[in-house]
């Protein structure tokens, strides 16, 4: 029954993702749709608000206008945090944030990380989690949108002009993630997730003990902490907390939510190209690795852990330390695989519990950081390695590389091994610093092996804006609230703004004519190749790391 769930879920997002691919092209297009007659009255109100004009950007305007928009509602939520204690719709009278946590749940989620080290009902005041977090949460996944929007246009297009940052931040806002959200919202509710403003209820329980029951704008946080790839919870169990997630179909509708728009995108690039089989190698590969991980990790957890087996616990129904029993072992596992494959952070389970090589599922697919990804940036670094693997190539045959028309040249090289190196170093330094220093090792809760995935686990979910973590870490310290803050934003936008230069710089050049000594990157062996050469960058980088982590773990348990 299983493996019959995980097949289902697949199935429907095989079903979803070409008629949504294709509605996202309109929106970021400019075409027509069928929502146009309400929104575009909503879009005009927030364009005569805000004096935002609407003529197009070349690449340094659109990175600009991106990084300074993120900064200031940044500074606008962190601010909240610190004066939660003080505001409105505080129920539960929690107080205001210390200053180092305000610090990093700002940038965590204005970078569509969502991070948490704080406990959701118990560290946030509903006005945080509806004014600043659910804020935050449209905003950031509609700027990475954005971003992938504005790279598509670079590759595809034939001017130094990528698009209007303001534009297409309302746009994807009001016409992708908001009607999605509603839809979600309203699911959501109807299968029992709380959606009120009355504070904590107490009541008596079975034994006749007191228990406080916390309630809240549960629904509404969890649709847009889903459809945009967010992550974090209304709770600090996040998804495994029955009111986040309180049924198997709720389970099915947050999985397929956070799958959907990722997976769309790549079809959304094809449209923009006029070349749908482009769009449909990509996906080709980005599913193949996902195909890889998912057994992995299922079979990994299935077979249960030895260990525990030794202590006298039985596991024949596989490694269900730290699971929902609702859930079992395969929504689980794929819950797992979903999340850190599309960068959204949400968990159903302890990633602490997972067997080592269900977290070194988790923790490889964040350092690949391609494997479809969140909202843009994982697409984007998969174009990243595609545009490599054409040089590679190129290098290969003796001739200048070319990739959907445009010349390949020593600018674009550079931006990219820049984005490359900027990913395990950002991962790697921390993670070493962390282990040489009192503070860094104070958050350790297992040690040995585990001690170090914990400790690398944290910066690599840093490094890729996915949120999730081996919870058995003590991260809520001045060190770690800064530490991860740092990466959380070095690895958002350098890459963004890195990419968005190679956009810019391909669409200001003249498309070359297709030969008879052009490389064709719309077909199965391109496939093969970007998959090869995504493996073998991600290998020389990272397999040191995780040998000493989740792999010597796993060979500790003598199988």
């Amino acid at each position: 029954m299983g493996i019959i769930q995980i097949i289902i879920t697949l199935v429907l997002l095989a079903a979803l993702v070409i008629p949504t691919g294709k509605y996202i092209f309109n929106v970021i297009t400019g075409r027509k749709s069928f929502i146009d007659p309400v929104f575009d009255r909503v879009d005009g109100l927030i364009y005569k608000i805000t004096g935002v004009r609407r003529s197009e950007m070349n690449w340094k305007q659109y990175a600009v206008s991106l990084l300074v928009t993120n900064l200031v509602m940044a500074l606008l939520v962190y601010l909240v945090f610190r004066l939660q204690g003080y505001l409105g719709l505080n129920p539960n009278k929690n107080g205001s944030m210390e200053p180092s946590l305000a610090f990093n749940t700002a940038i965590s989620f204005m970078t569509n990380t969502n991070l948490q080290h704080y406990s959701g009902e118990w560290g946030l005041s509903y006005l945080s989690q509806l004014a600043a977090i659910t804020f935050l949460m449209f905003t950031s996944a509609a700027a990475g949108f954005s971003a992938a929007a504005a790279f598509m246009r670079g590759l595809a297009g034939k001017t130094k002009n990528v698009g209007n940052f303001f534009v297409d931040l309302i746009r994807i806002t009001t016409r992708i993630l908001i009607p999605i959200s509603i839809v979600v919202t309203l699911l959501l509710v109807w299968q029992g997730v709380p959606q009120t403003l009355s504070g904590n209820q107490t009541v008596t329980t079975i034994e006749g003990t007191v228990q406080d029951i916390p309630l809240g704008p549960v629904a509404s946080l969890e649709s847009i902490k889903h459809v945009g790839t967010n992550g974090g919870g209304f709770f600090g169990a996040n998804s495994s907390h029955p009111f986040e997630n309180p049924t198997p179909l709720t389970n099915l509708i947050e999985i397929l939510s956070m799958m959907l728009l990722p997976a769309s995108l790549v079809f959304t690039f094809g449209l923009m190209l006029k070349n749908k089989k482009q769009g449909r190698v990509i996906f080709a590969a980005m599913a193949i690795l996902f195909l890889i991980s998912l057994p992995v990790c299922y079979l990994s957890e299935q077979a249960g852990n030895p260990a525990l087996a030794d202590a006298g616990l039985s596991q024949t129904m596989g490694s269900m330390e730290g699971k929902e029993v609702r859930f079992g072992i395969a929504q689980s596992a794929l819950f797992s695989t979903v999340t850190t494959a599309f960068t959204t952070g949400t968990v159903n389970n302890m990633h602490d519990s997972l067997t080592p090589l269900g977290g070194l599922v988790a923790l490889g697919q964040m350092m690949l950081n391609v494997v479809f990804g969140g909202k843009g940036v994982g697409f984007m670094n998969m174009m990243m390695y595609a545009i490599l693997a054409v040089f590679l190539c190129g290098l290969m045959v003796g001739r200048t590389p070319e990739f959907l028309g445009k010349k390949i040249e020593g600018k674009e090289m550079k931006l990219i091994a820049l984005t490359i190196l900027v990913h395990p170093f950002i991962i790697l330094i921390p993670s070493a610093t962390a282990l040489i220093t009192k503070s860094g090792l104070a958050g350790i809760t297992n040690p040995g092996f585990h001690g170090l995935s914990q400790i690398l686990y944290e910066f690599t979910s840093a490094a890729a804006n996915n949120g999730s973590g081996f919870e058995g870490l003590a991260d809520n310290s001045l060190f770690w609230n800064i530490s991860t803050g740092l990466v959380m934003f070095f690895g958002r936008y350098i890459s963004i703004i890195a990419l968005l230069a190679v956009a810019g710089s391909l669409a200001a050049k003249r498309e070359v004519p297709v030969g008879i000594g052009t490389f064709k990157t719309d077909n199965a062996l391109f496939t093969f190749i970007l998959l090869a050469v995504v493996l073998i960058v991600g290998a020389l980088t990272f397999f040191p790391a995780i040998s000493l982590g989740p792999v010597a773990e796993h060979l500790t348990l003598g199988r």
